[in-house]
Protein backbone atom coordinates (compact mmCIF):
# COMPACT_ATOMS: atom_id res chain seq x y z
CA UNK A 1 0.00 0.00 0.00
CA UNK A 2 1.49 3.31 -0.94
CA UNK A 3 1.48 5.71 2.34
CA UNK A 4 -0.08 9.19 2.27
CA UNK A 5 2.46 11.95 1.93
CA UNK A 6 2.76 12.67 5.74
CA UNK A 7 3.35 8.80 6.13
CA UNK A 8 6.52 9.38 5.02
CA UNK A 9 9.67 8.35 6.70
CA UNK A 10 11.99 10.80 7.31
CA UNK A 11 9.80 13.45 7.01
CA UNK A 12 9.58 16.11 9.22
CA UNK A 13 6.02 17.14 10.15
CA UNK A 14 6.78 18.80 12.98
CA UNK A 15 8.25 21.87 11.21
CA UNK A 16 5.41 21.67 8.17
CA UNK A 17 4.43 25.28 8.69
CA UNK A 18 7.91 26.58 8.14
CA UNK A 19 8.31 24.61 4.78
CA UNK A 20 8.44 26.16 1.56
CA UNK A 21 5.14 24.31 0.26
CA UNK A 22 3.28 26.30 3.16
CA UNK A 23 4.68 29.81 2.52
CA UNK A 24 4.12 29.16 -1.71
CA UNK A 25 0.20 27.87 -0.59
CA UNK A 26 0.87 24.15 -2.65
CA UNK A 27 -1.55 21.97 -1.45
CA UNK A 28 -1.21 18.08 -2.75
CA UNK A 29 -5.38 16.92 -3.85
CA UNK A 30 -4.16 13.04 -4.98
CA UNK A 31 -1.87 11.11 -4.88
CA UNK A 32 -1.46 7.40 -5.59
CA UNK A 33 1.44 5.22 -7.10
CA UNK A 34 1.23 6.65 -10.33
CA UNK A 35 -0.58 10.09 -10.16
CA UNK A 36 0.21 12.71 -7.86
CA UNK A 37 -1.09 16.02 -8.11
CA UNK A 38 -0.93 19.52 -6.42
CA UNK A 39 -1.90 23.03 -6.65
CA UNK A 40 -0.78 26.77 -6.07
CA UNK A 41 -2.00 30.19 -6.39
CA UNK A 42 -0.19 32.86 -8.55
CA UNK A 43 -0.83 35.32 -6.07
CA UNK A 44 1.93 35.52 -3.33
CA UNK A 45 4.31 34.13 -6.00
CA UNK A 46 4.92 36.30 -9.05
CA UNK A 47 8.05 37.86 -10.24
CA UNK A 48 8.72 41.69 -10.66
CA UNK A 49 6.97 41.80 -14.32
CA UNK A 50 3.50 39.92 -12.97
CA UNK A 51 4.07 36.66 -14.20
CA UNK A 52 4.36 33.27 -11.89
CA UNK A 53 7.96 32.95 -10.62
CA UNK A 54 9.70 30.07 -12.46
CA UNK A 55 11.03 29.16 -9.24
CA UNK A 56 7.79 28.97 -7.81
CA UNK A 57 6.92 26.52 -10.46
CA UNK A 58 10.04 24.55 -9.98
CA UNK A 59 9.03 24.26 -6.28
CA UNK A 60 6.04 22.91 -7.14
CA UNK A 61 7.39 20.50 -9.51
CA UNK A 62 10.01 19.52 -7.34
CA UNK A 63 7.49 19.04 -4.46
CA UNK A 64 5.39 16.78 -6.41
CA UNK A 65 8.06 14.76 -7.81
CA UNK A 66 9.88 14.33 -4.74
CA UNK A 67 7.16 13.00 -2.96
CA UNK A 68 6.02 10.14 -5.36
CA UNK A 69 9.57 9.25 -5.64
CA UNK A 70 9.51 8.88 -1.42
CA UNK A 71 6.36 7.32 -1.79
CA UNK A 72 7.91 4.87 -4.27
CA UNK A 73 10.59 4.52 -2.08
CA UNK A 74 9.13 4.02 1.53
CA UNK A 75 9.49 2.60 3.32
CA UNK A 76 13.13 1.10 3.24
CA UNK A 77 14.67 4.14 1.05
CA UNK A 78 14.32 7.82 0.88
CA UNK A 79 14.26 10.40 -1.96
CA UNK A 80 16.45 13.25 -2.28
CA UNK A 81 16.80 15.52 -5.34
CA UNK A 82 19.26 14.72 -7.92
CA UNK A 83 18.17 16.94 -10.89
CA UNK A 84 15.41 19.33 -12.26
CA UNK A 85 14.84 20.70 -15.46
CA UNK A 86 12.42 22.67 -16.11
CA UNK A 87 10.80 24.42 -19.33
CA UNK A 88 8.74 27.78 -19.30
CA UNK A 89 5.75 27.31 -21.64
CA UNK A 90 3.73 30.34 -21.16
CA UNK A 91 3.19 32.90 -18.48
CA UNK A 92 0.61 32.73 -15.75
CA UNK A 93 -0.53 36.27 -14.16
CA UNK A 94 -3.63 34.68 -11.89
CA UNK A 95 -5.64 32.08 -11.03
CA UNK A 96 -4.54 28.62 -9.47
CA UNK A 97 -1.50 26.16 -11.29
CA UNK A 98 -1.93 22.53 -11.14
CA UNK A 99 0.60 20.09 -11.25
CA UNK A 100 0.50 16.55 -12.62
CA UNK A 101 3.41 14.28 -12.01
CA UNK A 102 3.64 11.00 -13.72
CA UNK A 103 6.91 8.77 -13.43
CA UNK A 104 9.08 8.34 -15.89
CA UNK A 105 11.07 5.79 -14.35
CA UNK A 106 11.27 4.15 -11.04
CA UNK A 107 13.84 1.60 -9.78
CA UNK A 108 16.19 0.87 -6.64
CA UNK A 109 18.39 3.63 -6.68
CA UNK A 110 16.68 6.68 -9.00
CA UNK A 111 13.36 7.95 -9.89
CA UNK A 112 12.64 10.20 -12.50
CA UNK A 113 8.96 12.23 -12.88
CA UNK A 114 7.18 14.23 -15.53
CA UNK A 115 5.66 17.01 -13.64
CA UNK A 116 3.22 19.17 -16.36
CA UNK A 117 1.86 22.52 -14.70
CA UNK A 118 -1.50 24.30 -16.78
CA UNK A 119 -3.19 27.21 -15.36
CA UNK A 120 -6.84 27.76 -14.83
CA UNK A 121 -8.05 26.94 -18.74
CA UNK A 122 -5.70 23.73 -19.07
CA UNK A 123 -3.22 25.22 -21.40
CA UNK A 124 -0.04 24.09 -19.99
CA UNK A 125 2.82 26.89 -18.81
CA UNK A 126 5.37 24.63 -17.77
CA UNK A 127 6.79 21.08 -18.04
CA UNK A 128 9.30 19.69 -15.52
CA UNK A 129 11.26 16.32 -15.06
CA UNK A 130 12.93 15.24 -11.74
CA UNK A 131 15.24 12.51 -10.84
CA UNK A 132 15.48 11.78 -7.37
CA UNK A 133 18.10 9.41 -5.70
CA UNK A 134 16.34 6.88 -3.54
CA UNK A 135 19.17 6.03 -0.29
CA UNK A 136 18.77 3.75 2.20
CA UNK A 137 16.52 5.14 5.09
CA UNK A 138 18.89 5.90 8.42
CA UNK A 139 18.29 2.47 11.03
CA UNK A 140 16.20 3.48 13.62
Amino acid sequence: MTPAPEEIPGADQGSAHEQLTARLGIEITHWDAERLVGTMPVKGNRQPYGLLHGGANAALAETLGSIAAAMHAAPDRLAVGLELSCTHHRGVTEGVVTGVCTPLHRGRSTATYEIAITDEQGRRACTARLTCFLKDAPKA
